[in-house]
């Protein structure tokens, strides 16, 4: 539907987002080192989907996993709640959802601090997991991605800074500067939408409601006693560079956000 570009809100209480950019390349090395092998003919893609995906069916008990896949112990199962948020199908998918994480993940940080922002990104991971489960029982796919994850950190975002303005790309090719609470809430009511009319889709907006409801819930348990919810500070970003063209403003895009 769009993709952020840049919001330009300061971090105040770190100095560096490092639980946001050790997600990311924790995400990006994994998938790495899962297609590395794809030249010689082991499809590890697979391998690592069936055995480290969440697969509802077997978390419900109404199968088992093949011989060979079987890596994680049935006592411990759930854990494919969280390992299956550092799984993605290829490249655009592991780069839509990081390009998620690095534009809000660095303010959610920042409000929940580094070690209950991980607490917090680990939770919306396994919320989503169990609520697609819950959703869909008996399915045999297994599910892989950082999108429900993603999905709670774009909750807390709306629910910390609802009158940030973002600049985003509107189905990947018109830019807008809109505030959070209007792109945000357009996100999220696209995604209940989906819910509700698309069950047969590969996408998983179930996973996507439960990342974020779990985001809702979260960031105000784990957020920081200083931290005020629905900010009212208005900030609007700077300009974007997209192919050498500048929108009214003075930065371009790829410049770091100020701290």
């Amino acid at each position: 539907m769009f993709l952020p570009l840049y919001d330009g809100k300061p971090i105040q209480h770190i100095s560096l987002q490092w639980v946001t950019l050790a997600l990311i390349a924790v995400n990006v090395v994994i998938h790495i080192v899962t297609f590395a092998t794809a030249a010689t003919g082991f499809d590890s893609g697979q391998f690592m989907a069936i055995s480290f995906g969440h697969v509802p069916s077997v978390y419900h008990d109404l199968r088992t996993l093949p011989p060979g896949f079987e890596i994680i112990p049935d006592q411990y199962y759930l854990a494919t709640t969280v390992t299956s948020s550092f799984l993605h199908a290829g490249w655009l998918h592991l780069a839509g959802n990081m390009l998620f994480l690095w534009v809000f993940g660095d303010n959610v940080e920042d409000a929940l601090g580094h070690f209950r922002f991980l607490v917090f990104y680990i939770l919306c991971a396994l919320a989503a997991a169990w609520f697609h489960s819950l959703v869909f029982p008996a399915s045999e796919n297994p599910l892989i991605g950082a999108s429900g994850a993603a999905s709670g950190v774009i909750a807390a975002y709306l629910m910390l800074h609802p009158k940030v303005w973002v600049w985003a790309l509107f189905l990947g090719r018109i830019p807008l500067k809109l505030p959070a609470f209007m792109l945000l809430g357009l996100w999220i009511g696209y995604q209940l939408f989906m819910f509700f009319t698309d069950s047969a889709s590969q996408i998983s907006w179930a996973s996507h409601v439960g990342g974020f409801t779990a985001g809702l819930v979260l960031v105000v348990l784990l957020k920081r006693r200083a931290v005020p919810l629905f900010d009212r500070e208005i900030v609007l970003p700077d300009a974007v560079s997209v192919n050498n063209s500048v929108l009214p403003g003075n930065i371009r895009l790829g410049r770091q956000k100020p701290r």
